[in-house]
């Protein structure tokens, strides 16, 4: 049966693509070989070639292998946007080795649970960082620590060097070896290492591409990358994407606005693949300073939801439009988007990208698919799917079902094969036996002149069974009362929908790429 979301794929985009069972460095191997000369990274002043940025990968093979580093070992990577980040993803994976993508902002818990759950040898660190990870040394299975400096030499620059050892020659079993381990954000608990295989990183960094072969220039394109690398958005839709079609990697080690303003009007990106904290910063400093962005072509957010608000001003203001995806680290990451022509539905994920099946299921048993416009858990399936969770066999067989991907999220599918996320299972707020999901609120707030950020959640009450909070980041300069914010919500929502309760904050805490932490927030208030 025809799926009812082909019929919105954009002429010249194809609904299945064939993939090849090879390991993810041979695609950045083909991009040598076509565009030896094109620039591959672009990190401030500094350019990279392709040749030349294969010169050094395989210098730091040679280098990793030469220190002990084996098909299977694990290889954490502890590092901002630069360009030691994919010489050193793409040199683990030559030996045949697994990388461990680690976050620069963990904390030394954190850090300790990734580094003994991976059981890694090797650590690739940013300098800076060494006294904590010398700190905790001692409780993990770390035999290598290669520090990485932007300012002086390192142990990392001389593994760059040619020395005469061999690269290694390792066969890569595409389907079965793992390529990376992706640990889940922890946004819900703590996170678990997800299994991404070669395959599994081909397939998804191929499909991406297909979402958009009618409008990308092989060769040509320009990515701006400030979504870090190591989380999995920023690994497929920035790093191995740009890699596939001989584009430029414009790096960019953390989002400064100025600074970025800065580079998109030095470099002139062509894509953007971004968060939503990002655009919400950049149309707050286009009210300070007007800047020019008519050079993008293709703009995806993903991570977590955008607000139809902020969708269309960026629209307005770049002339483009932003296709909101949708992906989690189990699906190496990407697994829906919108259409980058022809329709689009703001405030939807889009439509699964090739080669994948996805509908909505009963939340009580997962078992039973539920009619157009009812909400439910969100089930996927595709060659991106993950081999499963490193060393977890039971959260595995939980998550994956007759090869079906159950992600927590819940959603629902309209008529046209549009999927719309509604809120994370474990958010759900049923507050006097009524179902209420946050994003409806928080969407509701978005729109309120004064308020940049806003996050929902329910709290215990002893009579509703839960009640609705909302917390608020105002715009700089303004300044609202919790009755405002009630009562601009009561002309725009059921009353069983809204807040109760608002609290005003100056910042919210949050993941890497800018995913709101409700845990955190929810954890401030029992405190």
């Amino acid at each position: 049966m025809e799926k009812p979301w082909f019929k919105h794929v954009p002429e010249g985009n194809p609904t299945t693509i064939d993939i090849p069972e090879i390991a993810l460095q041979d695609l950045f191997y083909q991009s040598v070989k076509t565009y030896p000369d094109h620039v591959a990274v672009t990190f401030y002043d500094k350019t990279m070639t392709y040749q030349g940025l294969h010169q050094l990968i395989q210098n730091a093979a040679a280098a990793l292998h030469h220190l002990g580093v084996g098909k299977g070992d694990r290889v954490g990577l502890m590092l901002p946007n630069s360009p030691q980040y994919p010489i050193s993803y793409y040199a683990t994976l030559v030996c045949g080795a697994i990388v461990v993508q680690i976050n620069p902002m963990y904390k030394a818990e954190e850090l300790l649970h990734v580094l003994n759950d991976s059981e890694a040898e090797t650590l690739i660190v940013l300098e800076p960082l060494l006294p904590l990870v010398t700190a905790i040394k001692d409780k993990t299975s770390l035999t290598n620590i290669i520090p990485v400096s932007f300012e002086k030499e390192t142990k990392f620059n001389e593994m760059l060097k040619s020395r005469g050892y061999p690269v290694p020659k390792v066969e890569i079993d595409a389907k079965n070896d793992v390529a990376v381990l992706q640990y889940t954000g922890g946004t819900t608990g703590r996170s678990k290492g997800a299994m991404l295989t070669h395959y599994n990183l081909v397939a998804n960094t191929l499909q991406s591409y297909s979402t958009s072969e009618a409008s990308t220039e092989l060769g040509k394109e320009r990515f701006l990358t400030i979504s870090p690398l190591f989380h999995v958005y920023g690994m497929t839709s920035c790093m191995n994407l740009t890699f596939y079609i001989g584009g430029n990697m414009i790096l960019l080690p953390k989002f400064d606005v100025e600074e970025t303003v800065s580079i998109i009007e030095k470099t002139k990106p062509t894509v953007f693949p971004a968060v939503p904290t990002m655009y919400i910063a950049l149309l707050n400093y286009y009210q300070v300073k007007k800047f020019d962005l008519s050079f993008l072509k293709t703009c995806t957010s993903g991570s977590a939801p955008l607000p139809v608000k902020v969708i269309e001003t960026f629209n307005e203001l770049s002339g483009t439009s932003v296709a909101e995806g949708y992906g989690l680290s189990e699906a190496s990451p990407v697994t829906h988007r919108n259409p980058v022509s022809g329709l689009q539905k703001h405030g939807s994920i889009g439509i699964p990208i090739p080669n994948t099946d996805s509908k909505i299921v009963d939340i009580a048993t997962g078992k039973e698919e539920l009619p157009i416009g009812e909400v439910g858990e969100l089930i996927v399936k595709g060659p991106q799917v993950m081999k499963g969770y490193w060393k977890m066999p039971m959260e595995t067989d939980e998550t994956i079902r007759d090869g079906w991907l159950y992600t927590g999220d819940l959603a629902k599918m309209d008529e046209d094969g549009f999927f719309y996320i509604v809120g994370r299972k474990k958010e759900l707020i049923i507050a006097s036996g009524y179902n209420v999901y946050p994003i409806e609120i928080e969407d509701v707030l978005y729109k309120h002149p004064k308020v940049m950020e806003a996050a929902v959640v329910g709290i215990p009450d002893e009579y509703r069974g839960e009640t609705i909070k909302a917390f608020i980041v105002l715009k700089e300069g303004e300044q609202a009362t919790e009755e405002e914010i009630i009562a601009y919500c009561r002309e725009k929502l059921a009353a069983y929908k809204c807040p109760r309760f608002v609290e005003f904050m100056a910042e919210f805490p949050k993941t890497a790429v800018g995913k709101i932490l409700k845990r955190t927030l929810k954890e401030q208030l029992k405190a």
